[in-house]
């Protein structure tokens, strides 16, 4: 995989962080992009990302940094995550404005890795699952052009490392070379660039 080089993570978590307002209660049990995830296990989801790879990016190793992904189901969305998941986006975006989260060694994952990498995958992260949330919502998705860059190159080095068999996401959903930058991030990434939440009968 490839280290991105140092990124201010904060614009993109903004956007996350608004779309994550914008989720009305009754979207809450919405299906999304990922096929074991509906909205509130999404959110729940980028809750827990967050403060990792915020304790990633401060070298702070511990319980957050060591559980392995899909190692346990995602926990019931907390009842004040509307508080709680804006600040800890925020938190983790900060983090990673120190210099020092970028080198050296750390943990994301149960997995020890260059500083780089886990900034790379934090900035894949949250352009990636924007855009899911954005699909589940019906909301148009703009993510911070800096790291839908980052994410794209860290994706396509992936998907061509030869001994990953892939992309890291699952099987690489095959996008015209002329599509747009995020279609082809997503298509990377695993996810069909043209999924829409199912119709009710």
């Amino acid at each position: 995989m490839t280290e991105t080089t140092p990124l201010d993570l904060r614009p993109q978590a903004r956007v996350v962080a608004r779309l994550a307002a914008g989720v009305p209660d009754d979207r809450l049990a919405a299906p999304t992009p990922c096929p074991e995830y509906a909205v509130s296990d999404l959110l729940s989801h980028l809750a827990l990302l967050a403060v990792a790879f915020r304790d990633a990016a401060r070298k702070n190793l511990g319980p957050t940094t060591d559980t392995a992904p899909g190692a346990a189901a995602v926990p019931a969305l907390p009842d004040h995550w509307r508080e709680e998941l804006p600040r800890a986006l925020a938190e983790m975006a900060g983090a990673w404005t120190d210099p020092a989260a970028w080198t050296g060694m750390t943990r994301a994952g149960a997995v020890d890795l260059p500083g780089g990498i886990a900034g790379a995958v934090a900035v894949d992260e949250l352009v990636i699952h924007g855009w899911d949330l954005a699909r589940a919502l019906g909301q148009e998705y703009a993510p911070d052009a800096a790291a839908l860059r980052a994410a794209h190159a860290f994706l396509l080095a992936a998907a061509e490392d030869e001994s990953r068999g892939g992309g890291i996401f699952g099987a690489v959903v095959p996008v015209p070379d002329d599509a747009p930058l995020l279609d082809r991030a997503i298509g990377l990434s695993g996810r069909d660039p043209g999924w829409t939440p199912p119709t009710s009968p």
